[in-house]
């Protein structure tokens, strides 16, 4: 091969991997295109999914002051940007998608990651976020955000990875359908039930577990299939969990205070109080006296002090995989 079209390969192959490096990740950007520096106030819009809700959105924003609104997800598009956009003032709105762990190891993506005022992760499949951005330097980045005071929010998706334990959904098969309290509650240790901790560090959110689509998709036994794995599995004497059901959201501020707002069933503020009797491999689970406090629309929480107003508080007792409430008609939401 003569020198020419050895250069002429070489140019070819150096092209090619360029390329595929600049896709590995897409970013869609309106308004500014020069960043700004503001003063974010820090917060956490936990968001349930279902129908997007203004009211988080805006809150969201207020906590940006006037800065650069950043969406994070791994698949899907740029739909968030003229929403957002319309919603609030802010010097631009962009989505980063990252899509595989090469994305994530870009140090161009981090770079725009710790250059935004407000952090937003969408909804889609956590196992994604998990899979290709733990200890990577997108990690890395949010959680120096959230280190420095910047707002953070998530919905669906993004709300389960947001506190310190997380349902990883690794043993799920892409588009199969969700795992089940049916799943779980005969069988805590049934093999989907993949849990993961130590990727995010949000402040009020330690030692917790955070859900989504929660009502709607009749979650509950599941999570207490969850939480007692947790105490079982000696990662906490008292783990706690924020429940958020579909079209609510909780607003958190910086002291751990809370508000609900939405139209859906509210949030679901958990607590154990006792360690489970019968958590075993291919058993049918015993967990006794959980304590639920159910917060609608427009009332309060407060994670720091565990106590709540405007809500109602009852408890769930799992004996041999069927649960039962102190509600009347022992409803279970």
């Amino acid at each position: 091969m003569n020198a020419n079209r050895l250069s002429l390969v070489l140019l070819t192959l150096w092209l090619a991997a360029s390329l595929a490096h600049a896709a590995s990740y897409r970013y869609f950007r309106i308004g500014n295109k020069d960043d700004i520096q503001t003063k974010p106030r820090a917060g956490i819009a936990m968001m349930g999914g279902g129908t997007d809700l203004d009211d988080a959105f805006r809150w969201l924003c207020q906590k940006g002051n006037g800065g650069d609104f950043l969406i994070l997800r791994a698949t899907g598009d740029d739909d968030y940007n003229p929403y957002v956009n319309g919603l609030c003032k802010a010097n631009s709105v962009a989505t980063l998608i990252l899509p595989n762990r090469e994305a994530a190891q870009d140090p161009t993506v981090a770079e725009i990651i710790l250059r935004a005022e407000v952090i937003f992760i969408a909804g889609g499949d956590q196992a994604n976020y998990l899979r290709d951005w733990k200890d990577t330097p997108v990690q890395n980045a949010i959680n120096a955000n959230i280190a420095a005071g910047k707002p953070i929010g998530g919905t669906s998706a993004g709300l389960a990875v947001l506190g310190e334990f997380v349902y990883g959904a690794l043993g799920d098969k892409p588009d199969g359908p969700d795992l089940a309290s049916t799943d779980v509650l005969p069988n805590p240790y049934y093999e989907r039930v993949t849990l993961v901790r130590g990727f995010l560090k949000v402040p009020h959110l330690e030692n917790l577990l955070t859900d989504s689509h929660f009502a709607k998709r009749d979650r509950m036994g599941r999570t207490l299939g969850f939480l007692a794995r947790i105490m079982q599995d000696g990662w906490s004497k008292s783990p706690r969990e924020v429940a958020i059901d579909e079209k609510s959201a909780v607003l958190v501020e910086a002291d751990g205070t809370g508000t609900v707002v939405g139209n859906g069933k509210g949030a679901y503020f958990l607590r154990p109080t006792l360690a489970p009797d019968i958590c075993k491999i291919g058993q049918p689970l015993t967990f006794r006296k959980i304590s639920v406090y159910r917060v609608p629309a427009g009332g309060h929480f407060d994670l720091g002090s565990w106590t709540g107003d405007g809500g109602t508080v009852y408890f769930l007792s799992v004996e041999k995989g069927n649960i039962d409430s102190t509600q009347p008609d022992h409803a279970i939401y």
